[in-house]
């Protein structure tokens, strides 16, 4: 259905007077959710909330396609708040004892921390990489608590803090709800059948530099030319920002019988046929490893740097050490070389399935379990701060 401007505000103001309106102890834990594909790293926590723990939560998002708002969870209170004033104005004057969000830089651009109420604000994070490279200088400064996904984001946070005087936050050891969501459906899907051709998927990043930017209609041309299937997965920002690198590739292989566009990042389809990912600097790269045990062939364009002080921290991203570990590396000014560098990463799935493995467990926190771990650690915030106001648990 298509909103015009006028009545979506009045949408989103209505929205807003309904969240206000209801009791103190049911807004107490709130979840913030910037587009629909945030609900895949909620879903866990907030299935653990809602069930076993049997507590009621808020869910504003920005996105009025979010099919959280269609789910009618009878714990679930959703309400569409748009992406403007209302948000704007709502978020300084929230009351609630917990915002949980995936959503960086707070208190940088519109999203602010309430001006009226002693708010602890969660975060949680929607991507495996590292903290100080690709996210924004002060990306995590303003949040009281940090759900980690592993020892790298600790170690990061804690760096950071140090280097800038900063207060210290609570990291709690958490995990990866999509990994944990990924695993799960590898386990649970059927073996593939025997096919004729090798299936590549190409999921990189996005940015003036990035794969798809600049070498997107010549990647695919050579894994075409090679007999491969192949699916490109183009990140929705490169679809928003860089539509053109999308196009040209349409225009060059239309109606080619061996190429698919895979624009839904929600479905998951594609990661779980493909034999081999290509990517640049995606932290779906991980995801993909980690989550269905294959390996990565990751082309070396420019780093992805939106933090240009971030060797000041002293950790080497998770993303530049991790590539050799779930992959391999091929120079930018290589790429006629990918057919004979996916092969082999094919021929060798099996001993890298291995090596993906010990770089899962040394890297994601409570593999399979983050749900409960991050759902008691909010809820242990919201009680607290419940008791601290005489409102009891």
């Amino acid at each position: 259905m298509i909103r015009l401007p006028f009545a979506s505000l009045v949408e989103n103001w209505a929205a807003a007077r309904r969240f206000h309106a209801l009791p103190a102890a049911v807004r107490s834990i709130v979840f913030y959710a910037e587009d629909a594909a945030s609900w895949v790293h909620f879903e866990p926590i907030v299935r653990e909330l809602t069930g076993p723990m049997g507590r009621e939560i808020c869910y504003l998002t920005s996105d009025p396609r979010d099919p959280v708002l269609a789910g009618h969870h009878p714990r679930i209170h959703a309400f569409w708040i748009g992406e403007g004033a209302v948000r704007t104005g709502l978020f300084l004057s929230l009351k609630a004892d917990v915002l949980v969000m995936t959503m960086p830089d707070l208190e940088t651009f519109h999203i602010k921390r309430s001006r009226h109420y002693p708010v602890h604000y969660v975060y949680v994070f929607h991507s495996i990489v590292s903290t100080h490279m690709i996210y924004r200088t002060g990306a995590f400064d303003h949040f009281d608590t940090l759900l980690c996904v592993g020892p790298h984001h600790v170690r990061e946070i804690a760096a950071t803090e140090g280097i800038h005087a900063l207060s210290r936050k609570r990291l709690v050891r958490h995990g990866y709800g999509r990994l944990d969501a990924l695993i799960e459906e590898a386990r649970s899907a059927e073996a593939p059948g025997q096919r004729d051709r090798m299936h590549v998927l190409i999921a990189p990043s996005w940015g003036a530099e990035g794969l798809l930017e600049t070498r997107g209609r010549e990647t695919v041309g050579i894994l075409l030319g090679a007999g491969y299937d192949v699916t490109v997965r183009p990140h929705p920002m490169t679809a928003r920002k860089w539509p053109g690198a999308i196009r040209a590739i349409e225009r060059e292989f239309a109606g080619h019988e061996r190429l698919t566009l895979d624009r839904d990042i929600a479905s998951s389809e594609s990661l779980a046929s493909a034999d081999v990912m290509i990517s640049d600097w995606s932290g779906a790269a991980i995801e993909f490893a980690f989550g269905y045990e294959k390996p990565v062939l990751f082309v070396d364009v420019p780093r992805k740097v939106n933090n240009p002080e971030y060797e000041k921290i002293g950790c080497e991203p998770l993303e530049v050490s991790i590539r050799e570990r779930i992959g391999c590396v091929i120079a930018a000014d290589r790429l006629a070389d990918l057919p004979v560098q996916v092969r082999r990463l094919a021929r060798d799935a099996d001993s890298y399935r291995h090596q993906i493995r010990t770089a899962r467990d040394e890297t994601v926190y409570n593999v399979g379990r983050s749900g409960a771990i991050g759902a008691e650690a909010i809820l242990q915030i919201a009680d607290a701060a419940r008791a601290k106001a005489g409102c009891g648990s």
